[in-house]
Formats: structure tokens, C-alpha cells, sequence
């Protein structure tokens, strides 16, 4: 995290000089009309604009009343053109000042063309990909009145237990920070005021994928260091890419709730980062620094709040109710509230919202972008790359002209609402295609049976019957096993990340028929199968596909497409074993044969899957990696070069990627950190020369005076197609 002096030149035109204020020396258009606003607000109506509500379906009567007295800035949940027309031109023709609400909603991985979940779309290790994706979010969403979106989540995550996990792109800075960019861009847009841009949010800041033993809400205890190192550099990427907005996490660090914390919120997002955008609580954030115990009122947690540097209170309706006594006994100075403010229309003048209140929405558009053919098609797409081949033995996959019938089996297989995953906007099941779906249109001369065997969470076994005899007479069996929708996601925490339920006993009894097993699974996070790992030849992680689920997943198993994902996140063996992360440190004793060194007795370190896993139908070889120089400055940049061949019989994507190891330094670092990857497409035979830029940014750390610095040393580099293993060579950074 060096100091960054081009913020303003990374984010789209109209955002920044919204944003600039007094940076300019010739006021905006906007400045003067927020100056002028500004000096005509009473504090009530000041305050309202930090104050947003949640709707549900329609604006209550009391809510719209609050409109008209200027005593609301947003409203969140409040969907479709024209209910958000309807409540848009009461602000602007009702109430006193005539401002225009801002209307927020969750659109995570889309808005009616539900994309794959969006740990999912991480597995693609395709930002191009990811960004066309939530820009097709973003028209939707714009389309249907929304003005900015609670995305994306871009926290770190190393335990697998936590619900959350499922939204962001799992435990990787250098990957979680691409793909963290790639949709604020795909959100954004060249021009937010285009009818097709919503306003992008950074959440949760910070650390809240820290918790403690995976529980959602719970403690986070890091170091600065790890903070910096790890945890912090994906928001800073949303940053640097231009997010207009930040969400705080539910979440302390060392004893500061972050809502309350003016070192997350100005000391590093605002001063250091230069953020110009404005902070939005989470849902009721601001009211559970009650809870936490650092405020003994409603008034002074909003104080806090407000001093720490969040400008909009996300439902607790502290801000408006309880502020204004505050302000006017002189325990709040009202330049604190301007200032909050001015960020707040900031943002709507960013928008366009002064000119065009329902920023281009209206019914008519509505109808013709939502599920349009084109984003249906993206959709199957994204779908394809991000299913991760994770063993493949005998080469049971793709399923051949050998295969005559397929028994498709298992709870997931004809579930349309898992498809979906959760967070999925306004997504509606009856879109969602099926694997059962999916491969029964694919098939074509092949015989497809079904049955689905037991529930997802059932004790019954009523359904093993008929499964087991479905089995029996097909020549491979599908079983699509896994977790619900809404078994991962927020307040969806696990202490077993086993396959629910007696799925388990479902599995043991088709494998007992003898018939060839690919396993398919579909899940919000890594699973512990080290059962199946081991019994059968063939696993798919399919994870939440979103409406193309079944088209894309048929896709992969008929041969149809090569699979190209890659693991965004360890499968560890057991929970025993979490947090488990491929760049952890060495420690003073590593793993080896003595008793005395970091291991466990009862269990390997090693992964099941590691990070950057992922098989394909084709194979690739790895050759002349070569470094353009030996020795280079601290300022300096290494170029890393490789040959990468497809030695296989048909075409294929290969990510590859690039680890970096700093051998010895001033305090400890990874054994291997990500620093490049690139998804490279190669036909039979074709080789292709990769290259790589190794930069300060790469190679740098926090020195022990918490300083960002390139040490001079030897650092070793790893390249190859996951974590484990690749080419390897060395180089100094000079003094």
C-alpha cells in the first residue's frame, strides 16, 4: 500500500471532478450546486440526506412523509422503474429542496441474469470476464431504478466456515485486488451518469472475512502488518479503481468496531488512499456499537460514527433522530455534517440525478434489458470458465461415445433456487436452467435417467431405493451433491463442512453399485470430501452457476468446452485444519519428518485441493523460464518470461500464474505469494511465451518500522499452473 497520488486520474470524469471539491481551482457546475444546497438546508434536512431506509416492495406512508420533509437521502430495496419513479418524483417535486433520493440495493453477481456466485466467477481467474459480468448487472440494475449497488464484497477469506465467503473471491490479495477492480469498472462504467452505471461499494471495510472461528459478526483480531499485507489490499484496489463508495464492516479490530474506527475510516481510507467518495454503514452497524460496548446511547454511537468518518446511516435512523440535539448542544460541529453531506450529493451530482432524476429508468427499458439474449449468453460463459475440473482419473470426463445412459442423481440436481446461489438481486428460480435440465438437452441420443435420491438437509432415506436402482442400469451416474442457496451467504455460518444431511450415505450407496461416479458439486465454499477425493474418479466444482447453470455445466461434461477454472480458495482436508492458505509463513520449525515440527499427528498439512487447482481436458508443459536480468534496483523491474505448450489432443485455457518468495528479509514472509496470472488459450501442440512484470508493488513489504519498502535480498520465483510446484529461478535485488 504505497502512497497514491492518482486517484483521481484512475476514476471516470464525471465521478472525480463530483468528487474534487475544492481541489479545483474553478468550481464545478456540481460544487456550486451543492454549495447552494448546502447553505440553504436546515440540520434537520442536512442530517436526512445521511439518513437511508430500508423498503419493503413499496414505500410505507410514513416513510414517504419523511421524503416530503427532506428527512431521507436514500432508500435501499426499493426496485423495479416504476416504483422507484413513483418514489423519486415525490423528492423532487414534493419535498422542500427538491433532491433526488439515491436508491441502493444489493446486486452481487447480477440483477435478473444471475451470474455465477462471485467466488465462483473468481474461479475463472478471468477479470475481463468478471467485469463484462457486472456490467450487465449494472444495466439491469440501472434499468430497474437502481442508482448503486452494496458491491462488491471484496473481504478476505480464510476460513471457509464463514457464510460470506461465498461473495468474494476468496483467500488471495494479488487475485481478490483483480478482481475487486474488475467490477467497480464493470459497475462504473467509463461514465456513471450513463443509463447503464450504478455507483460500485467496497465492503465490508475491514477485515470482516477475519472473524474468529469462521462465525459471522465475530471478533477480528490482526496485526497492522497482516492487515496491510493481506486484507487491506483489495479494498485499496476497489479504491484505486474508482469505487464512489465504502461500506464498513460489522466487525472490531483490536477492540475498534470499524464503524466506529477513525483510523480505518480517515487515517488510512481518506488520507492515505485518498478516498473522495462517501461511507455507508452496514445494516444497522452504527446502532450495534451499543452492543459492542463502546457507546452508551443511540447519541453517542452516532457521534462516533459520524467522527470516525461514516456519512450515511444504513437503517438505524440514528443520524436523524438523534443527531440534531447533538449538533445544536455544540457536542457535534456542523461542519462535520457538511462535510458528510457534501459527499453524499456529491455522489448523486456524480450520478447525474440532478439533471435526470430517474437516471434514464423507466418501464419500457426495463422490460427490454432485463434477461436480454446477449446477457443470458455472457452469462453461460462466465458459467463454463468458472467450473473447476478437480480430478479427473481414468479420464472419465469428457463423457464420450462410450457412455450410452447417464443416471443423473442427487438433491441438487433439478433444484432451480440452489442454481441461484444467494444474494441473487431480483433473480427469479423459474429462469434458472437445471444440471438435470442442462444435460438432458445436451444429451441427444444418450439415455438420461433422474432421481433425486434425499433432501439437501433430510434424514429420510425413502429416495435411496430408487436412486440406487437408476444407478444400476446406466453406464455413468452425474451426483450433483452439495449445499442450498442460502446455506452459504450472510448468517450462514458451518462448523462441519461436510455434505449435508445424509448425502454422505447417498454417495457410500451409488458408489456401492459399481457404476463409474462424476461427482458434481454445488456449494458456496470449499467442502471437506476427502471420502470422494479418494473413491471416485471424477469431481466437478460447480459451485452456484446463477441461470446457465445446467447449459454450461452439460458444456463441460459432454466435452464440449474444456474446463479452465482454477481453485480461488484451499480445499483443506478437515476443519481441523482452518485456517488453511496456501501463503502462509514458514515458521521456525516447517513441516518435515522430525516429531518436533509444525504438523499434525492425526492428519497431513496438505491441502485436499490447493489453491490455484484446476484440471483441463488437455495437458500443458512448462518450459525456458528465463529472467531478463539477474540482479536488479529496488526501483526496478524484473521481467519473468515462460513457454507454456498444450502437449495434449485438443484446445485448451491454461491460467498461468506466477509466485513470488522473498528467501530472507527483515521480518518473516510467505512461503509463495501470487504476483501475476494470465489465462493463455493454446490448440494441440501451440506453445506460447508468457511474460511477467515483477515491480516494487510485488516485491515489497512492511519493514519493522511499518514502512512499504523493496528490502535488498534474493527472491525466488514459481511458475506452473497452481501453488504446488512449477518452474523455479532466482534473482537479487541489489542495494
Amino acid at each position: 500500500m504505497r502512497p497514491h497520488s492518482g486517484f483521481l486520474t484512475a476514476l471516470p470524469a464525471a465521478l472525480a471532478l463530483c468528487i474534487a471539491g475544492p481541489a479545483f481551482a474553478q468550481r464545478s457546475a456540481a460544487e456550486q450546486k451543492i454549495d447552494s444546497l448546502l447553505a440553504r438546508m436546515t440540520l434537520e434536512e442536512k442530517l436526512g440526506q445521511l439518513n437511508q431506509l430500508s423498503v419493503d416492495q413499496q414505500p410505507t406512508p410514513e416513510q414517504l412523509a419523511l421524503v416530503r420533509k427532506g428527512l431521507v437521502g436514500s432508500f435501499l430495496n426499493l426496485t423495479g422503474a416504476a416504483a422507484t419513479r413513483d418514489a423519486q418524483r415525490i423528492a423532487v417535486t414534493e419535498s422542500r429542496l427538491r433532491i433526488p433520493l439515491i436508491f441502493g440495493h444489493d446486486v452481487i453477481h447480477g440483477y435478473r441474469t444471475i451470474f455465477p456466485i462471485p467466488l465462483g466467477e473468481a474461479g475463472s481467474w478471468d477479470p475481463e470476464a468478471v467485469q463484462a459480468a457486472a456490467h450487465v448487472a449494472a444495466r439491469e440494475a440501472a434499468a430497474a431504478g437502481v442508482h448503486w449497488t452494496f458491491a462488491p464484497m471484496v473481504d478476505i477469506a480464510r476460513d471457509p466456515r464463514w457464510g460470506r465467503i461465498a461473495e468474494g473471491s476468496g483467500e488471495d490479495p494479488y487475485l481478490g485486488s483483480a478482481m475487486a477492480a474488475a467490477r467497480v469498472r464493470g459497475f462504473q462504467g467509463a461514465d456513471p451518469r450513463s443509463p447503464d452505471a450504478v455507483l460500485a461499494t467496497v465492503k465490508h471495510f475491514a477485515a470482516y472475512g477475519g472473524a474468529e472461528g469462521g462465525r459471522d459478526y465475530n471478533t477480528v483480531d490482526l496485526s497492522e502488518r497482516t492487515l496491510r499485507e493481506a486484507y487491506l489490499l483489495p479494498y485499496r484496489a476497489a479504491v484505486d479503481a474508482g469505487a464512489a463508495t465504502v461500506m464498513t464492516s460489522f466487525n472490531e479490530i483490536g477492540g475498534i468496531p470499524s464503524t466506529a474506527s477513525p483510523w480505518l475510516m480517515t487515517t488510512v481510507l481518506r488520507r492515505e488512499w485518498g478516498f473522495r467518495g462517501f461511507v455507508v454503514s452496514d445494516w444497522t452497524a452504527i446502532n450495534e456499537l451499543l452492543n459492542h460496548g463502546v457507546a452508551a446511547s443511540r447519541g453517542d454511537a452516532g457521534k462516533l460514527a459520524l467522527e470516525a468518518g461514516v456519512d450515511m446511516d444504513m437503517v438505524s435512523r440514528i443520524y436523524v433522530d438523534d443527531l440534531p440535539a447533538l449538533v445544536r448542544t455544540g457536542r457535534i460541529p456542523v461542519a462535520l455534517v457538511n462535510e458528510a453531506v457534501r459527499r453524499v450529493l456529491r455522489a448523486k451530482a456524480a450520478l447525474g440525478l440532478f439533471d435526470d432524476p430517474y437516471h434514464g429508468a423507466s418501464p419500457e427499458r426495463e422490460r427490454a434489458v432485463l434477461l436480454a439474449p446477449e446477457h443470458r449468453r455472457l452469462a453461460r460463459r462466465v458459467a463454463e470458465e468458472a467450473i473447476v475440473l478437480l480430478k479427473n482419473d481414468g479420464q472419465l470426463l469428457p463423457l464420450g461415445s462410450r457412455v450410452r445412459s447417464v443416471a443423473v442423481i442427487g438433491p441438487l440436481a433439478d433444484d432451480k433456487v440452489a442454481a441461484l446461489g444467494s444474494w441473487p438481486g431480483r433473480g427469479d428460480p423459474r429462469d434458472a436452467v437445471t444440471p438435470l435440465e442442462g444435460i438432458k438437452t445436451r444429451a441427444g441420443s444418450v439415455s438420461v435417467v433422474y432421481a433425486k435420491g434425499c433432501g439437501i438437509t433430510d434424514t429420510a432415506t425413502a429416495g435411496f431405493v430408487e436412486a440406487v436402482a437408476t444407478a444400476k442400469q446406466a453406464d455413468v451416474a452425474v451426483l450433483v451433491l452439495g449445499e442450498a442457496g442460502d446455506m452459504s451467504g450472510e448468517a450462514a455460518s458451518r462448523a462441519n463442512l461436510d455434505l449435508p444431511g445424509i448425502q454422505p450415505r447417498l454417495f457410500e450407496a451409488i458408489y456401492a453399485t459399481g457404476t463409474p461416479i462424476v461427482l458434481v458439486l454445488m456449494n458456496g465454499r470449499p467442502l471437506t470430501i476427502p471420502w470422494a477425493a479418494e473413491h471416485v474418479p471424477a469431481i466437478v466444482e460447480s459451485w452456484f452457476l446463477g441461470i446457465e447453470t445446467g447449459p454450461a455445466l452439460a458444456a463441460v461434461l459432454f466435452g464440449d468446452v474444456s474446463p479452465s477454472g482454477k481453485l480461488p480458495v484451499t480445499f483443506p482436508r478437515a476443519v481441523g485444519q482452518i485456517p488453511l492458505y496456501y501463503n502462509h509463513k514458514n515458521t521456525g520449525r516447517p513441516t518435515g519428518p522430525d516429531k518436533y515440527t509444525s504438523k499434525y499427528t492425526d492428519l497431513p498439512v496438505t491441502p485436499l485441493f490447493p489453491f490455484g487447482h484446476g484440471l483441463s481436458y488437455t495437458t500443458f508443459s512448462y518450459s525456458d523460464l528465463r529472467l531478463s536480468s539477474p540482479r536488479i534496483t529496488p526501483a526496478g523491474t524484473e521481467s519473468v518470461s515462460v513457454t507454456v505448450t498444450n502437449t495434449g489432443s485438443r484446445e485448451g485455457v491454461e491460467v498461468v500464474q506466477l509466485y513470488v518468495h522473498d528467501e530472507v528479509a527483515s521480518v518473516t514472509r510467505p512461503v509463495r505469494a501470487l504476483a501475476g496470472f494470465r489465462r493463455v488459450s493454446l490448440k494441440p501442440g501451440e506453445a506460447r511465451t508468457v511474460e511477467f512484470q515483477l515491480t516494487p508493488k510485488e516485491l515489497g513489504l512492511y519493514n519493522q518500522n511499518m514502512k512499504f519498502v523493496v528490502e535488498p535480498g534474493r527472491f525466488r520465483v514459481f511458475v506452473g499452473g497452481s501453488s504446488v510446484g512449477g518452474l523455479e529461478a532466482e534473482f537479487e535485488v541489489g542495494r
